[in-house]
């Protein structure tokens, strides 16, 4: 369906100039952005020739996958009015601001909170039809905004009672206690179930109904520091259960949204976190040079504040990055200085409490996949012992990634028996959590061991594996 503008659309076939797409370039595109979201387009050079000549607009989600697949080909995020497509069903650039003013800073995240609600209600709502618009370059000015000014000079509140409805909350410790509780229970539920798990899924609503009128109501500087801190560490744990489902797109709002609570928090150490996870992500999506830049912006920021293992685990992930990046000096470094870190933490330190997750057996997971993508098998199986030699009850999702990850290096020296015993072990774990990624990490097995297609232990894996790659995660 489509219906009609006056004349034709000369902004979007400007765009589509400069990035050199062709008619029938974009409409594959567009359809292939659609399928991976459950939707079945058919749209062809003619159905694009009709957008820039006649002027029609495409119903639906369509005017997001096209902003979206012109956004990818140009490396930036490309708005519905560079294209000609300002009036299209709304669905906002919500989320990628960085607001340098602490009022506007809570309008942003409150408008994320409240679209992402009706997202789910609609049955995907936004984030279908921002289908692969996950764009790294997004997160260029968070960052360096970030870096040049990590605290607000002030963040009290005194709301009117016009910014609501009837008189706005008085915000005290309590309030933001709830909120810390709330990211508590979370941390644990997606360790053990996976971010798709429907307690896990909570936290968008937690954002909504609890955080949203406590940002929007009255506090002190002292109390608004706190509220944004909680806030912020929601607001990233959102962005992490989004890019475990595969919601690339929502992660990336959700992070943004998050450093810049931090901020306002005045809380470098979970600024840094965030910003190491928009690199873990960065890097899981192939960028490995950007994952670098945000993983050191984190650590440089954080010299002199941040606790011995909270500086592991920053060293840990810019390693990640460099392996990704193929740079095997620069990972082997950072994983020295990261080791070395860890070395020095001891119990008494003041950790975050958002940091439970980091011991020996994270950094050694984390070390296994740097080698992996390094090509050193050798390295792998060390280190994935190391990794796996420890209960993991609490952490059920890392330990199916560490199997996948142990599988691969069995193949890669040769020990087919032995990948296909890991990988069966994988494949279980996978299917009692709801996890993408750990399905990817398994289908990238499946594909490796295709040339061992014909052989007993490849075919009983594959028929394991079956279920899982028919369920959607």
């Amino acid at each position: 369906m489509s219906r009609e503008q006056r004349g034709p659309n000369e902004k979007l076939g400007a765009v589509l100039a400069l990035a050199g797409i062709s008619n029938a370039g974009l409409a594959r595109r567009v359809n292939d952005l659609g399928a991976q979201r459950g939707l079945t387009l058919r749209y062809d050079k003619t159905s694009v020739a009709r957008w820039v000549s006649k002027g029609m607009v495409p119903q639906g989600a369509a005017p997001h996958l096209i902003a979206a697949a012109i956004g990818q080909k140009l490396g930036r995020p490309v708005p519905l009015h560079e294209i000609g497509l300002a009036d299209a069903d709304p669905a906002p650039e919500v989320g990628l601001a960085f607001p340098r003013d602490v009022g506007q800073a809570v309008r942003s995240a409150t408008e994320l909170y409240r679209l992402d609600l009706a997202g789910r209600r609609a049955g995907g709502g936004i984030w279908q039809s921002l289908a692969g618009s996950f764009a790294v370059s997004a997160y260029a000015t968070p960052a360096s905004r970030w870096l040049i000014t990590p605290a607000d000079s002030s963040v009290a509140r005194d709301a009117s009672p016009a910014e609501g409805s009837g008189a706005p909350l008085k915000v005290g410790h309590s309030d933001v206690q709830k909120l810390r509780e709330a990211a508590e229970d979370a941390r644990r539920w997606d360790s053990k179930y996976g971010g798709g798990d429907w307690r896990s899924s909570m936290v968008p609503e937690c954002l909504r109904v609890e955080a949203a009128p406590l940002l929007l109501g009255s506090y002190s500087d002292e109390v608004g520091r706190a509220l944004f801190g909680a806030s912020a560490e929601l607001t990233r744990l959102a962005g992490w259960m989004a890019f475990d489902t595969g919601q690339q797109e929502a992660a990336q709002r959700y992070y943004i949204q998050a450093l810049r609570l931090a901020r306002a928090a005045a809380d470098v150490p979970l600024g840094g976190y965030v910003l190491a996870s928009m690199s873990l992500q960065a890097t899981y999506r192939g960028f490995g040079d950007e994952g670098v830049d945000l993983a050191q912006a984190a650590l440089e920021r954080n010299r002199g504040l941040a606790t011995a293992r909270t500086m592991s685990f920053f060293r840990l992930v810019e390693a990640r990055a460099h392996a990704r990046a193929n740079d095997a000096v620069a990972a082997g470094a950072a994983l020295k200085a990261a080791e070395s870190w860890l070395e020095r933490a001891r119990p008494g330190d003041s950790d975050p409490t958002w940091l439970g997750f980091y011991s020996y057996d994270r950094f050694a997971a984390d070390a296994a996949e740097c080698y992996r993508d390094l090509k050193a098998p050798r390295q792998v199986r060390r280190f994935t012992e190391q990794a796996l030699s420890k209960p993991t009850e609490e952490f059920v999702r890392s330990h199916g990634l560490r199997l996948v990850v142990s599988a691969v290096a069995e193949l890669e020296s040769g020990n087919l028996d032995a990948a296909c015993e890991q990988g069966v072990r994988a494949v279980e774990v996978a299917g009692r959590i709801s996890s993408a990624r750990t399905t990817e990490y398994v289908k990238d097995l499946l594909h490796r061991l295709e040339p061992y297609g014909d052989e007993p232990r490849v075919v009983e894996l594959r028929e394991r594996a079956r279920p899982l790659l028919v369920t959607p995660a």
